[in-house]
C-alpha cells in the first residue's frame, strides 16, 4: 500500500505544463513531429540526465538521485543497461538485488521521471568491454555486426532485457518514453544489424519510438539510412564541445559550437548526449572536470543550443556519475571514481552546476510555448557590435524567445546594450548586459499565468498560481540592469516590498526598471488582472528557489538545501526536504499557517498522521504573503578512528611447493581472438573463463641449467602490472600492455604491448628438476569496441607470451573462484585472499598480526568499525588515504566484502573513496579489508580515516 501511495503522489507532483510518467494513463501514446515529442496529446520539452544504476550498487539510494533530478526540473532520466553487469556467462542472467531493473524503473516512475532506455547491446560508457560481457570475446564473429556468433549472443541479451523494459513503457502506465538501440554506431554501417536490433525490440513488445545517438560526424549514418533498412525513427546527436582536457578548464569549445544538428525535417532536434561533465584523461581530478564544464559553459552552450537550433529534446551526460567499483571500469579512460565532474557528485552532493541545471530546467518546465518554435527575425543590439541576438517564436501563441550573447563566443568582457525589440505586444527598447562566456534567454509575448509578460531582459525561472495570485521569479547577473514590461487594461497599483525598483505606466504597459541585486519584491494589484508577486533576483538567488506541486496546487520554497516533494494539509504545508540551520521561506496558499519538514509526503496523502520524524518550524508571515522560519541544524557526526588493523601476507602461489593440481591447465593451441598468440600454449585469460581482476599463472619447466632469462609479455589495460617469481624468488615487475591499437583502423596493432625481461640469478635454477615460474597479473578490465573492429574489444588479457629460452613450459592458470551471488562477477578477482574469503566481513582474522613493512607481493590488512549515524540525516561517508599515492604499491579496498575501489600512484590521483549507504551499514558494524600488492619493499599506505562528505537533515 505504501508503494502504491507513493506512485499516486508522484502522479500529483507535476507541473501543469508537463506530463510526467505517473500521470500517463494505460494506453498512452508517444508521438512526434518536427517540433517536439507529444505524450497523450501534450507537447513536452524533454529534459533528461544520464544515470548508471550499475555505478551505484545501492538500490536504496536510487530514489535519492532520481528525486534530485526531478527537483532540478528534469522530467526524464537516461539509463544504460549493461549486458556485462547482468551476464557472467553465456545463458546466465541475473536481475536480482543490485541488478533489479524492475525496481530501478519503478523508482524512476515514482520520482516522476520518464526514461530513455538504452540497452545497447553496446553502450561504451567507459565500462569494461563497453558493456559487452567478457565471455563475448570468445564467441566467433565480429561484435557489433550481423555475423552469426555475435547475433545469437546479442539476441539472447535483448530477449532478456527487452521484456522488462516493455512492461514499463508509457503505454503500460510506466515511465519508458524512448528506446535507444546501439550507441554511436556511425563507425560501422551494418544496416542489417541495426534493423535486427529494432525488429527484436518490436517483437519483444517495445512500442515507443526507437532512437539512436550519432557521434562525431553527426548525421553521417542517419542521413544515409534516413528511410532505408536500419534507420531509426528518432536519431539524435552527441555533442561534447568542451572535449575532455580537464587540465585546462579555461578552454572554450575546442570541439566546436555544440549546436545539435536537425537530422531530418520530420523530427525534433534531439541532443541525445550533450556534455555535462568529462572523464579525467589527464588524472588531474574531477573538480577540474567540473570546472571545465561548469555553470558558465552550461549557460552559454545549453542556451545557445536551445535557441539556435530549436532543440526540444535534451539528454545530458552525466547527471550523476557514480563509482567504477570492482572491475567495472574500461581501464584506458577512467579510474575508480566516475564522478565525471557532474552536477551531482559521486557522493550525491549538489554543486553550482546543479543550480544552473535547475535555473534552466524550471524555465523549460514552466514555459509551454518552448515546445514548438520557429526561427524569426531577432531584436537589434544598439550601442555595441560585441553582442548579438537570435530569436524563435511559437507559431500558435506568438511568444518570442531571444538569445542574447557575445558575437565572439570566447569573449570574456562584459558588454551592455539596448535591445530594440519588436515584441508581440509592442516595440520596446530595454537595457541588457552580458558578461563574458554567458548567455541569456529572454521572453516576450507570454501569458504568465493570469498576467501578460510583454517583454523582459531578466530571465524567467518559474511562475505559479498560488492562493489566488501569480508568483513569478525573474533573475539576472548580479549588478546588471534589467527591465520588465507587463500589460494591463488600466493602471495597476505597484508596491515595492523590498529592493530598488522603479515603476512607470503608459499606454497599457507597466514598466519596471532595476538592477539585479539581492532579491527585490514587487506586488502588483489591480489593472484588470489578479495580483502578481514579482520576485527579481540574481542568478544565485534564483538558485535558492524550489518548486513543488501538491494536489491543491504548487508551492515555492526558498532556502532549503533540497525539496523533494510537498503536501498541503489543512493549515499546514509539509515538505520532504533536506536542510541545515538556515532561513526557509515558503510561498503557499493563505490558509497555510504552519510548516513541517521531514515527513514523507506520501504518508500525508494516505492520511497517515505519524509525525514523529517531522520538524515543526516556527514561522512568521511576511509582507510578501509568505512564511519564514529557521530550520534546525543537523546533529553533529563523530566518526570512529580506524584502528586495530591486523595483517597477513598471502601469495602462497609464488612458493615452488604450492599445490596447483586443481588449477586450470592452459593448453590451448588455437584462439578465437583476432590477435594470434606469439608463443604457445595460448595463455589468454578469457579463453579459460577468467575474465575479471587479478590472475595467477604457474609455469612448470625442467631446466637445463643454461637458461638465463625469463621473457614475458602481458596485456593488462592501462594502469595494470604483473609480478614475477621463480622458484619462490621475486624477480621483479613490469607494466602491462594497453589497448591493441590507437583507435584508428589504419594503425596496426602494437606487436609488443607489455614486455618484461627478468634475469635469472645464478644458482636459482634446479637443473634437471621441476622449476616454477609464478606470475601475478592485474587485469584492469577490457577495452571498449568504439570503432567496431574487434581488435580493441577482443584484445586478450593476461599473459600473451612466455619463454625461458627454448625450454618447454607447462602452464596453469587461476582466477576468480566461483560466482559471488550478491556482488556479481565484477567485484572480485583471483587473489588467494579473494578466493578464500579474506575480504568478507565474516572471515576470522583474530590470529593475524599488526601491520609491518611490506615485502613484494600481496599483503592483506583488515579492521572493523561501528557506525551509528543520526537517524533522519543524510551523511555520506568516505575513506581517505593520507599522503600521496605511491607507485610502489596498489590497494584493493573492500567494504563489507564489496570491492569499492583501487588506490595507488599508478592507478590515478584519487585519495578519497565513497562508501555508499547500503554497502555501508550506517547503524552497525563494518569491515574494511585492504589487499595491498607491493612491487618493491615499502611501508605501504599511510593512515586511513573516515570522513563525511556532508551532513543534512534529510528525508532520503
Amino acid at each position: 500500500m505504501r508503494r502504491l501511495l507513493s506512485v499516486l503522489l508522484a502522479m500529483l507532483l507535476t507541473c501543469a505544463t508537463l506530463v510526467v510518467p505517473g500521470h500517463a494513463l494505460t494506453g498512452g501514446e508517444v508521438t512526434y513531429d518536427k517540433y517536439s515529442l507529444t505524450v497523450d496529446g501534450r507537447r513536452i520539452v524533454l529534459q533528461s540526465a544520464e544515470f548508471h544504476y550499475f555505478r551505484l550498487p545501492s538500490p536504496e539510494l536510487w530514489p535519492d538521485v532520481f528525486e534530485k533530478f526531478r527537483a532540478a526540473g528534469f522530467n526524464a532520466v537516461s539509463l544504460y543497461f549493461s549486458w556485462a553487469y547482468h551476464s557472467p556467462a553465456p545463458g546466465v542472467y541475473d536481475f536480482t538485488g543490485v541488478r533489479d531493473v524492475d525496481r530501478l524503473l519503478r523508482a524512476a516512475r515514482q520520482a516522476g521521471l520518464y526514461v530513455i532506455a538504452r540497452p545497447g547491446p553496446y553502450i561504451n560508457a567507459e565500462t569494461t568491454g563497453g558493456g559487452f560481457p567478457a565471455w563475448l570475446k570468445t564467441v566467433p564473429g565480429r561484435a557489433r555486426s550481423s555475423e552469426p556468433g555475435y547475433q545469437a549472443a546479442y539476441r539472447e541479451w535483448l530477449h532478456r532485457i527487452n521484456p522488462i523494459i516493455a512492461r514499463h513503457q508509457v503505454s503500460e502506465g510506466g515511465p519508458v518514453l524512448l528506446y535507444n538501440v546501439e550507441n554511436e554506431y556511425q563507425v560501422n554501417t551494418d544496416a542489417a544489424y541495426m534493423q535486427d536490433l529494432q525488429d527484436q525490440a518490436r517483437a519483444d513488445g517495445i512500442d515507443v519510438p526507437i532512437t539512436t545517438n550519432d557521434c562525431c560526424d553527426a548525421g553521417s549514418w542517419s542521413s544515409t539510412w534516413a528511410s532505408g533498412p536500419g534507420a531509426v525513427q528518432l536519431p539524435g546527436v552527441d555533442d561534447y564541445p568542451q572535449s575532455f582536457e580537464c587540465a585546462t578548464p579555461d578552454v572554450w569549445g575546442p570541439w566546436g559550437e555544440g549546436l545539435t544538428e536537425k537530422l531530418r525535417d520530420d523530427i525534433p532536434v534531439f541532443a541525445a548526449e550533450y556534455q555535462a561533465g568529462a572523464i579525467d584523461l589527464g588524472n588531474v581530478g574531477y573538480d577540474k572536470c567540473r570546472e571545465l564544464t561548469g555553470p558558465a559553459y552550461m549557460k552559454y552552450f545549453y542556451k545557445n543550443n536551445l535557441i539556435q537550433t530549436g532543440a526540444t529534446m535534451f539528454s545530458y551526460y552525466m547527471g550523476y556519475g557514480g563509482t567504477n567499483w570492482g572491475w567495472l571500469a574500461q581501464p584506458n579512460d577512467v579510474y575508480t571514481s566516475y564522478d565525471y565532474g557532474a552536477a551531482i557528485t559521486e557522493a550525491r552532493q549538489l554543486t553550482p552546476k546543479y543550480d544552473e541545471f535547475k535555473r534552466q530546467g524550471y524555465f523549460l518546465e514552466s514555459v509551454a510555448p518552448l515546445a514548438k518554435t520557429d526561427a524569426i527575425a531577432s531584436p537589434a543590439t544598439s550601442g555595441t557590435a560585441a553582442l548579438s541576438t537570435t530569436a524563435r517564436a511559437n507559431p500558435d501563441t506568438g511568444t518570442q524567445f531571444v538569445l542574447l550573447r557575445h558575437t565572439d563566443r570566447a569573449a570574456t568582457g562584459t558588454d551592455g546594450t539596448t535591445l530594440d525589440w519588436a515584441a508581440p505586444d509592442g516595440h520596446y527598447r530595454l537595457p541588457a548586459q552580458v558578461k563574458g562566456r554567458d548567455a541569456h534567454v529572454l521572453v516576450a509575448g507570454y501569458d504568465l499565468g493570469g498576467q501578460r509578460l510583454a517583454a523582459s531582459t531578466s530571465e524567467l525561472l518559474t511562475h505559479a498560481a498560488i492562493g489566488g495570485r501569480d508568483v513569478a521569479v525573474l533573475y539576472g547577473t548580479a549588478g546588471s540592469p534589467g527591465a520588465t514590461v507587463l500589460r494591463y487594461a488600466s493602471q495597476p497599483s505597484v508596491k515595492v516590498l523590498e529592493g530598488a525598483v522603479r515603476a512607470a505606466y503608459s499606454g497599457g504597459d507597466l514598466r519596471l526598471d532595476y538592477a539585479h541585486e539581492g532579491l527585490a519584491r514587487v506586488l502588483v494589484t489591480g489593472g484588470g488582472r489578479r495580483p502578481l508577486l514579482l520576485l527579481i533576483g540574481t542568478d544565485e538567488e534564483a538558485g535558492r528557489f524550489w518548486r513543488a506541486s501538491t494536489p491543491t496546487g504548487p508551492v515555492l520554497v526558498r532556502g532549503t538545501e533540497l525539496v523533494r516533494s510537498a503536501a498541503v494539509n489543512g493549515d499546514t504545508v509539509r515538505l520532504s526536504a533536506d536542510t541545515v540551520a538556515a532561513e526557509v521561506e515558503v510561498f503557499a496558499p493563505p490558509s497555510v499557517r504552519r510548516l513541517r519538514i521531514g515527513q514523507d509526503t506520501a504518508r500525508v496523502a494516505a492520511q497517515e498522521r505519524d509525525t514523529s520524524g517531522e520538524e515543526e518550524v516556527r514561522v512568521t508571515p511576511t509582507a510578501s504573503g509568505s512564511l519564514t522560519g529557521v530550520t534546525r541544524a543537523p546533529a553533529p557526526v563523530r566518526l570512529p578512528e580506524l584502528t586495530g588493523w591486523r595483517a597477513h601476507a598471502e601469495a602462497p602461489e609464488a612458493a615452488p611447493g604450492f599445490d596447483d593440481s586443481r588449477w586450470t591447465v592452459a593448453d590451448h593451441t588455437t584462439t578465437n581472438s583476432p590477435h594470434p598468440p606469439r608463443t604457445l600454449p595460448v595463455l589468454y585469460a578469457d579463453d579459460y573463463g577468467y575474465h575479471y581482476g587479478n590472475l595467477w599463472y604457474r609455469g612448470h619447466f625442467t631446466a637445463t641449467g643454461s637458461e638465463t632469462r625469463v621473457d614475458l609479455n602481458a596485456i593488462t589495460g592501462l594502469r595494470g602490472d604483473y609480478l614475477v617469481w621463480l622458484n619462490g624468488r621475486y624477480l621483479g615487475s613490469a607494466a602491462g600492455g594497453v589497448q591493441a591499437d590507437s583507435g584508428d583502423q589504419a594503425t596496426p596493432p602494437n606487436p609488443d604491448p607489455g614486455p618484461g625481461h627478468f634475469d635469472i640469478p645464478a644458482g636459482l635454477l634446479k637443473a634437471g628438476k621441476d622449476n616454477v615460474i609464478s606470475v601475478l597479473v592485474a587485469n584492469m578490465g577490457h577495452n571498449d569496441d568504439w570503432i567496431a573492429d574487434d581488435l580493441r574489444f577482443k584484445q586478450p588479457r593476461g599473459l600473451v607470451a612466455a619463454s625461458v629460452g627454448a625450454t618447454p613450459i607447462a602452464w596453469k592458470i587461476q582466477g576468480t573462484a566461483g560466482q559471488d551471488k550478491v556482488r556479481g562477477p565484477l567485484s572480485t578477482g583471483g587473489l588467494y585472499g579473494e578466493r578464500t574469503g579474506w575480504h568478507l566481513p565474516t572471515y576470522p582474522d583474530k590470529s593475524w598480526k599488526a601491520p609491518t613493512a611490506l615485502a613484494p607481493g600481496v599483503t592483506w590488512q583488515r579492521t572493523t568499525f561501528r557506525l551509528d549515524l543520526p537517524k533522519g540525516q543524510d551523511v555520506p561517508i568516505g575513506l581517505r588515504f593520507s599522503g600521496d599515492p605511491s607507485p610502489a604499491y596498489r590497494v584493493l579496498i573492500f567494504l563489507n566484502g564489496w570491492n569499492v575501489g583501487q588506490y595507488g600512484g599508478d592507478i590515478g590521483p584519487q585519495r578519497e573513496f565513497s562508501l555508499p549507504a547500503g554497502l555501508l551499514d550506517e547503524h552497525g558494524n563494518n569491515t574494511l579489508a585492504l589487499a595491498v600488492t607491493a612491487e618493491r619493499p615499502t611501508a605501504g599506505p599511510g593512515p586511513l580515516s573516515l570522513f563525511a562528505y556532508g551532513n543534512l537533515r534529510s528525508t532520503r
